[in-house]
């Protein structure tokens, strides 16, 4: 197959919820079962339509999906792949042609693709099934970057305690906005000068009027930092319930498939 060259393609900055769905599925089944990409139409809709990490669940006919696929194949993000039979078309992505992502970043777009908003302990554990992820430092590091290029929103700094991400490629009329209007950069304090209601300006102390921290405060303080790492332990731990439910969500699809396909 004659690869098409993309470089003059327009870039890619909204997707329709049909379009999402069977990008992420594609992406998804070409890390996690490569023995069976490129995909059919039957295991695309299959893989729109199952029941594990997907948010909302949706019962796409073939003819949704082939048009999503038609779509994605316009912007450069798919295209049909023939078998040497030349009987079954095939589909696979092409995420890689069209963005400048490292192979981290596109494991957590495929899963904000197919669940959206998440937690970082839920999202390292749900993309670390594609790619090691080694720590949430290193996620952060990759949601960093893909922030840089607009590609996905928070609803606040990205090393908050219980901050959630999702894609930025949401179309204008779906409305899904995070809090901090997607930036995550905290807002400015207001300016000693800034008394309500007049511009008279708060003394500042004197040098070394400032007392030392007491034992109360040493105390609290390490208090603090001790509940603060729970509560990232706890984050964790609820993404890994997460991905277990996932699994055996999953487990419970191909159970059915095979029961199906058995007559039973």
């Amino acid at each position: 197959m004659n690869e098409p060259d993309l470089s003059d393609a327009p870039p890619v900055t909204e997707l329709s919820k049909p379009q999402r769905r069977v990008f992420g599925v594609l992406l998804e089944k070409a890390f996690t079962t490569p023995e069976y990409y490129p995909l059919t139409l039957k295991a695309i809709v299959s893989g729109c339509n199952q029941k594990s990490n997907r948010d909302p669940v949706t019962h796409y006919s073939e003819d949704d999906v082939l048009e999503a696929l038609d779509q994605l194949r316009e912007l450069g993000l798919a295209a049909v792949v023939h078998t040497e039979s030349g009987r079954t078309e095939r589909f696979r992505h092409y995420a890689r042609k069209r963005f400048d992502f490292s192979e981290p970043q596109l494991a957590i777009m495929t899963e904000l693709f197919l669940r959206g908003r998440q937690t970082l302990g839920e999202l390292r554990t749900r993309a670390s099934r594609m790619v090691s992820i080694g720590d949430l430092d290193q996620l952060r590091a990759e949601l960093a970057a893909l922030k840089q290029g607009s590609y996905i929103q928070a609803s606040g700094d990205l090393e908050r305690r219980g901050v959630e991400v999702d894609h930025n490629l949401y179309p204008p009329e779906e409305g899904r906005s995070i809090g901090g209007g997607g930036t995550g950069e905290p807002a400015e304090a207001p300016s000693r000068s800034a008394v309500a209601g007049g511009g008279v300006s708060l003394p500042h102390p004197p040098p070394g009027s400032v007392p030392a921290p007491s034992e109360e405060s040493r105390t609290l303080s390490a208090l603090h930092q001790a509940t603060s790492r729970l509560e990232s332990e706890n984050e964790e731990l609820r993404g890994q319930i997460s991905a277990l439910r996932d699994k055996v969500e999953q487990m419970c699809d191909v159970i059915e498939q095979l029961r199906k396909e058995l007559g039973g």
